[in-house]
C-alpha cells in the first residue's frame, strides 16, 4: 500500500477546544480599547463642527449631520468591540510511524512527526500502546522536543498504536495509562496512529551476529551533504558477514546504514571488519552509537570512524566522543590493511577505545589504536548502535568509484 494511502487509512487526529472565552488577554484589553474608540469619536466630531460650520445653517443640514455621527460612531463602536478571529487550533501529525509490535518490549524504532500552530514552550509526549498505554521513549525522558521548523523525532518501543501529545509547559504525565488524557487544559492538541504494516516507513529487518538490525531508508546530511539510503545496499551473504556498499544510481551516491533495534547501556562493544585501508579519502565507515532522545548529551554518540575525511594525506581512523569540535574529544590513529578487531569499552564516567590485528581480540594482539576518554562520557539512554558506509561531501576529493565494507562479526558483553 502506498504510504500516502496508508497514512489516511490510520491516522486519526484532534484537537484541544478550550472552552468559555478563549481571550482572556483581550478582555484586560476593554478598558484601553473604549479609551481609544472616544478619542476617535471626539476627533470625528471636531472635524464635523469644522465641516458644518462652512455650510447652511439649516435644520436639515444640522439634521443630516448628527446622523452621519450617530451611524459613524455606532460602526466604531461595533468594529471595535467585535471579538477578534480565533486562532486556529494546533494540529499534530505523523511523518513516520514504526511497525506494529506487541510481543517485543525490548525492541527499538524511530517515530518522527510534525506540529502546526504550537507555541512557545509546548512539547511533545509520545505513548506506545501495549495493552496499556506506556510512556516513550523512557519514563526519565518524557519529552520530545519540537525543532525550529516545527518537526519532531524520538525514539520509541514498539506498540499496537502510536499517540502524541502537545502539552503545555510544566506538564506531568504519567509513565502509564490506561486511556489516554482528554483534550484541553494542558492538553493542546493528540494524534494517534495504528502501527505501520507496510509503506515507505518499514523496511525489511536484516539479522546479523544474532541481533536484529534496522536498514536505513531515508535520506540523511551526515557527512556534510545529503545522502540518499538505499537499503538493497546492506545485505548478509552465506558465511553471515555483513556487507555495506557505496553506489552510483541514476548519477547519485547511494549509501548504506543499519541500526541495531536494541538498547544496551554500559559494556563491551566489538566489531570484527575486514580491510578498510583501501576505502578513498572521501568514504566513511562508521560504528557508533545514535540516541534521538539525548540531545541533552551529544545524542550519546560515542564514533569508531574510519575515514581520510576527503584528505588524502591524513591518518585514515578516529576515535571519538561528541561533541566533535572539542580538540579532546578525537583521536586520530591509521589502520593497516587486514582483519582488525575495533571494540570500546563503556562504562559510567569512562570510554576506553582499542583496535587489535585479526578477529579475536586476545591481549597477545597486536595493537593498532587505543584511547581512553573520561570527559563529557555520557550516562545510557536508548542509544542503539549503528554502522554506516557514506560520502564526506566538504572536499575537494569526491568518490570516483563504489565502496564496500565487510564486517565479520558484532559482539556485545556486559
Amino acid at each position: 500500500m502506498a504510504q500516502a494511502q496508508h497514512t489516511s487509512q490510520i491516522f486519526r487526529g484532534y484537537q484541544a477546544r478550550e472552552s468559555g472565552d478563549r481571550n482572556p488577554a483581550g478582555r484586560r484589553r476593554l478598558p484601553e480599547l473604549i479609551a481609544k474608540v472616544r478619542g476617535a469619536i471626539s476627533a470625528l466630531c471636531r472635524a464635523i463642527r469644522r465641516i458644518n460650520s462652512e455650510l447652511d445653517n439649516s435644520a436639515s443640514s444640522k439634521l443630516i449631520w448628527k446622523s452621519i455621527l450617530l451611524m459613524a460612531g455606532c460602526s466604531m463602536l461595533l468594529g471595535g468591540c467585535r471579538s477578534r478571529p480565533e486562532a486556529a487550533a494546533p494540529v499534530i501529525e505523523f511523518t513516520r510511524i514504526p511497525p506494529a509490535e506487541t510481543g517485543r518490549a525490548d525492541k527499538l524504532d524511530i517515530i518522527q512527526g510534525r506540529v502546526t500552530g504550537a507555541r512557545p514552550g509546548q512539547q511533545i509526549v509520545l505513548y506506545a500502546r501495549t495493552g496499556t498505554w506506556w510512556i516513550q521513549p523512557l519514563s526519565n525522558a518524557p519529552f520530545t522536543k519540537i525543532q525550529p521548523n516545527s518537526n519532531w523525532i524520538n525514539s520509541t518501543h514498539l506498540g499496537a498504536e502510536y499517540a502524541a501529545l502537545l502539552v503545555e509547559p510544566g506538564y506531568r504525565p504519567q509513565a502509564m495509562l490506561e486511556a489516554l488524557p482528554n483534550l484541553g487544559g494542558e492538553i493542546a492538541a493528540i494524534a494517534i496512529a495504528e502501527g505501520a504494516t507496510s509503506g515507505q516507513t518499514i523496511s525489511t529487518p536484516l539479522h546479523f551476529s544474532g541481533y536484529e538490525w534496522r536498514v536505513r531508508n531515508a535520506p540523511s546530511d551526515r557527512g556534510d551533504t545529503m545522502n540518499i539510503y538505499d537499503p538493497a545496499n546492506a545485505w548478509t551473504d552465506q558465511s553471515g558477514a555483513l556487507h555495506l556498499r557505496i553506489a552510483k544510481q541514476a548519477g547519485k551516491w547511494t549509501c548504506a546504514e543499519v541500526t541495531l533495534t536494541r538498547s544496551f547501556g554500559y559494556g563491551s562493544y566489538a566489531f570484527v571488519v575486514r580491510d578498510t585501508s583501501h576505502l578513498e579519502p572521501a568514504v566513511v565507515f562508521a560504528m557508533f552509537t545514535w540516541d534521538y532522545a539525548g540531545d541533552d548529551q551529544n545524542n550519546r554518540e560515542m564514533d569508531i570512524e574510519i575515514s581520510r575525511w576527503g584528505d588524502p594525506t591524513s591518518k585514515n581512523a578516529q576515535y571519538e566522543v561528541q561533541p566533535f569540535y572539542v580538540p579532546a574529544n578525537v583521536a586520530r590513529f591509521t589502520v593497516p590493511s587486514g582483519v582488525l578487531t575495533h571494540s570500546f569499552r563503556w562504562e559510567p564516567g569512562r570510554l576506553s577505545f582499542r583496535t587489535v590485528r585479526g578477529a579475536v581480540a586476545d591481549p597477545a594482539s597486536e595493537v593498532v589504536g587505543e584511547h581512553v576518554f573520561t570527559s563529557g562520557v555520557p550516562a545510557p539512554g536508548v542509544e542503539s548502535v549503528r554502522m554506516a558506509l557514506y560520502v564526506y561531501g566538504k572536499t575537494n576529493n569526491p568518490v570516483q568509484n563504489d565502496a564496500e565494507v565487510v564486517i565479520e562479526k558484532f559482539e556485545y558483553l556486559p
